[in-house]
């Protein structure tokens, strides 16, 4: 999702947003200690995803006060 999107969303909808990439990310740490992940790369967007949602959220709490 392009940042420009995700500032957009509310507050909530973007911490939600995160605790699905969280839950993503565990079940790749998993799969990866299992040996059956099947997409490497999905960790550096997951990563990213995290960064840019933290980004915006601290961002929009800046702004607020």
């Amino acid at each position: 999702m392009k940042p420009a999107d995700m500032r957009k969303k509310t507050d909530t909808e973007l911490n939600e947003e995160l605790i699905e990439l969280r839950r993503e990310q565990f079940n790749l740490r998993m799969q990866r200690g299992t040996g059956q992940l099947g997409n490497p790369a999905r960790f550096k967007e997951i990563r990213r995803e995290i960064a840019r949602i933290k980004t915006i959220l601290s961002e929009k709490l800046r702004a607020a006060s």
